[in-house]
């Protein structure tokens, strides 16, 4: 297994793993157990920003992966992987105005961002491992230069 292969793979893994957890933390509040479900949500933010930290490593230094299945499907890919990054993009503003309100104890607000947020996450998350299934299982080998070089040769 190559590191265009390694990486893709343990960022989707981070993805999916603050996924589950974020369905963990809203059974666990549903629950009544507030600390618990504190701690979940927690370590679903760090699960997410760690998938964001290897991801923006990976397209700097390695590069991304391109479309390599058919031309027939490659519109409709571009369109949903446009769909995941405006999905991504939101949730990630949603998610981390979720975790102020939270830690700033406004929790009326926080309950009612919250349910959204999840459910933005939810869907971010579906399309994002759907992206990686697309790109690494079904059409393997599509790969651009990393950031660091095509900007410095």
């Amino acid at each position: 297994m190559s590191w265009y292969e390694i990486f893709p793979l343990v960022s989707t893994s981070f993805i999916l793993i603050s996924g589950i957890l974020v369905a963990i933390g809203w059974r666990l509040i549903i629950l009544k157990k507030r600390d618990a479900h504190e701690k979940v949500m927690i370590a679903a933010a760090i699960a997410a920003s760690l998938f964001f930290i290897i991801y923006v490593s990976r397209t700097i230094f390695i590069g991304n992966t391109t479309f390599n299945g058919p031309d027939d499907l490659k519109t409709v890919y571009l369109v949903f992987l446009l769909f995941h990054i405006v999905l991504a993009t939101v949730a990630a503003g949603f998610g981390i105005t979720t975790l102020t309100l939270a830690f700033r104890k406004r929790f009326a607000k926080h309950r009612k961002v919250g349910r959204v947020t999840s459910v933005i996450w939810f869907a971010t998350v579906i399309t994002g491992v759907t992206v990686y299934v697309l790109l690494y299982l079904m059409y393997p080998g599509g790969h651009t230069k990393p950031v660091i070089q095509a900007i410095f040769g």
